[in-house]
């Protein structure tokens, strides 16, 4: 079996080095021209993809459009799996590092190399744990379809637990 793990395209949030979980936005147009761009690079190396498997947020469902384009492959099926969702960073959310500076509770989890919870959001563990549990739920609805090529376009936390 192939699986390619693709990262979504830039959010305005991401360029900002915000912390983007659960918010829910769209890729910023340079990203979007960026990834059109290399579509035709990424469709060489991904083949023809018997499913494309996705995070349910905005991000990843623009950039596997951009990529795969339903009119392009009408008949591959398009799986959002929840627990490929992004990690929940709680009281961090949205915010930056900037925007964070002098918060008691943002000092202590870097003080910790990011061993703490976030406050309000997810740990490290159950963040994993999630990971895990929907590159499972992806893998093994690809055995049970018998597909042997899936395009994952997930997020980079995912991609590094996964790879871990």
């Amino acid at each position: 079996m192939k699986l390619l793990l693709i990262r979504h395209g830039a959010t305005p949030g991401n360029l900002e080095k915000r912390y983007v979980g659960r918010t829910d936005e769209s890729l910023t147009q340079e990203s979007l021209e960026t990834l059109g761009k290399e579509a035709k690079k990424i469709r060489k190396l991904a083949g023809k993809p018997a499913a494309i498997i996705t995070s349910p947020m905005k991000r990843c469902l623009e950039t596997a459009e951009t990529l795969f384009p339903e009119h392009d492959y009408p008949q591959v099926p398009r799986v959002r799996v929840e627990d490929l969702s992004e990690c929940d960073f709680g009281e961090f959310e949205n915010k930056n590092y900037k925007e964070l500076s002098g918060n008691q509770d943002y000092q202590r989890w870097i003080d910790s190399n990011g061993t703490l919870p976030f406050p309000g959001g997810e740990s490290r563990e159950a963040f994993k744990h999630r990971s895990l549990t929907g590159f499972q739920k992806a893998v093994t609805q690809c055995i049970r379809n018998n597909i042997k090529t899936a395009a994952l376009v997930i997020h980079g936390g995912k991609i590094m637990n996964i790879m871990e």
